[in-house]
Formats: structure tokens, sequence, C-alpha cells
């Protein structure tokens, strides 16, 4: 089954979620990218403490993503200023998306504007336009607050929840609804992952989704509590925290993983130069392997190989 045929929605934060939005940008306007904004760490955080803000961090990040990197949008938008005093840390990107979100109405009319500039086709949302941070709950109802103290956790959360607790928008919601494919990762599983999900009316929308919901895991062990996880052991920590299991496959670069729950799709995923990045040739490949197989229902109980 060929994705451009597809409507997809890919759902996540990061550098995982734009490498996803990358290597897709040949569909267009028929994908959508749901992003995560509960970063306060690095230049983002830095401008949500000045004032109420959504995280524009992991939102530049995936605009560019999706641009030529020599190209003069995709070089202003990513430039970084060095030196110790009040620009220092800020990426430049950062400061015109926080800037724009001064002046709009809204955040989305400010990431429609630089979707113009850059000439991105490809619809990237905000999982919410409201601020809301990540709280993560632990023995004897202990907490932490913020991305970057969650993913310095030393052993898993037993819960997490927003703060405040936030609703989505319509464009989330109707591009989940239309969706063929579904995809949640890579990425962080707790920080970049999960937030989107704890939002009701997306995990609802995808609970209810016409189309196939995967879930791409890492390639390496990434740097939280989740690393200790296997496959069933995250896939029983989502079901626990939101209600359902909104996940018809996984995706994975070990051909030893195995699932009780859900069909694994097991493939060499891994770039030749960079092994802790998906090489996109081969993701295209296993997705479209992924959808192949659903459609002719193969057991869940075995691992496939892409071919």
């Amino acid at each position: 089954m060929q994705l451009d045929k597809l409507n997809i929605v890919a759902i996540g934060g990061g550098h995982g979620l734009g490498r996803v939005l990358s290597t897709l940008s040949f569909m267009g306007d028929k994908l959508t990218g749901i992003v995560t904004t509960t970063d306060n760490g690095g230049s983002t955080g830095k401008l949500r403490k000045r004032s109420s803000t959504i995280a524009w961090g992991d939102l530049r990040n995936c605009l560019t993503e999706l641009v030529d990197d020599n190209s003069i949008g995709s070089q202003l938008f990513n430039y970084r200023f060095d030196g110790n005093d009040e620009l220092g840390g800020h990426n430049l990107g950062n400061l015109i998306l926080y800037g724009l979100g001064q002046v709009q109405s809204r955040p989305l009319d400010s990431i429609k504007l630089v979707r113009r500039i850059l000439r991105v086709r490809t619809q990237v949302l905000p999982m919410s336009e409201t601020p809301t941070d990540l709280m993560a709950f632990y023995a004897e109802g202990l907490c932490r607050v913020g991305e970057l103290s969650v993913d310095e956790m030393p052993i898993m959360p037993s819960s997490l929840m927003l703060a405040p607790l936030v609703k989505s928008i319509s464009p989330c919601i109707d591009a989940i609804n239309k969706a063929d494919l579904i995809i949640l990762g890579p990425g962080s599983f707790l920080t970049s992952i999960i937030p989107p999900l704890l939002i009701r009316d997306i995990s609802n929308a995808i609970d209810n989704r016409k189309g196939h919901c995967v879930f791409i895991d890492n390639l390496v062990p990434e740097n939280s509590p989740a690393a200790k996880l296997s496959i069933d052991e995250k896939l029983s920590w989502i079901e626990e925290n939101i209600g359902c299991l909104p996940i018809d496959s996984v995706i994975c670069q070990d051909a030893k993983v195995k699932s009780a729950k859900v069909r694994v799709i097991c493939n060499d995923l891994a770039h030749n130069k960079v092994p802790h990045h998906h090489d996109q040739k081969k993701l295209i490949k296993t997705l479209e392997a992924c959808l192949a197989n659903t459609a002719q229902n193969t057991p869940t109980t075995a691992p496939i190989k892409a071919s």
C-alpha cells in the first residue's frame, strides 16, 4: 500500500517527530504533525518563564524539518545565539514564533504565517493552544513538574497528567478522524509521546479511529526511566494511564521483540551513518509493509519482518 495515497497523522515531539515529518514530507497537505507543547528547557524554557506561552521549540523544529536544510528559511529559523547575555542560548526561530504569538490572536495563526513564509504545505499543529506543564506522580504521592524533571527521574512514574488540564483544537481532531494511518513516536516515551495522549479529546479520537495506529519504537535506549521498559510494559503503561490502548502495531529494530498485545513489525531501520536515526527509505518501506500486513489480517502473535 503506497503511503502517498493516504491521509497520515504523526504525533510526538522533539527530534523524533521532526524526522518522521521530514521522511514523509513528499505527502504535502495529506500529512499532519501534532506536536507536543510541554517542553520547559533551553530557549523554550526561558521564553515560558518570561510569560505564559506554549512551548515553541518542537514546533519550530518540525517546521524546519519540512524545508531544505540549505534554504535561507531553515538557516534563519535554526540560528542559535551564543554568548552569556540575554540572547545567549536562544533560537531565532523560537523568538520569531514567540513574538508572533504575542501579537496574533492565537498560536495557530502564528504557525500558519510561518508555514507561508517557509512554504510548508504540511499542516503542523500544537497539541493544544493553551500553555500546560507535565506532572509526574510516583511513590507516596510525590510529584515532579516539567519535562526536564520527568526525564531525570530514576524510576518510572506511576502516572502523568497535564497541569492545567487542556483541550486540543478542532484541526487536530479532524485530522485524526480522517487519518488512514496514525503514527506515534519515535522519541522520548514520557515527554514526547505521552503528553498529547493525556488530552482527552485526542486520546478519544485515536481510540475511535478509522485508520491504523502504529507506535515506532526508538532505535537505541532513551535517557529516561522508560528505557528499561519492554514494548508490552510501555503499552500497559499507556493503557493504565489513558484508559485505552489506541495502538494496533509496533515497529521496532530488534527482531527479538515480541508482544502479546499488538502486531510487531521488525526490520533493520537504522541509518548507515547515524545509527540512532531511522533511515528514511527503510522507514517508508516498513510503514507500507505494516499496512499491507494489516490488510491481509496477519495474526498478531508473531513478529513480521518487512521484505
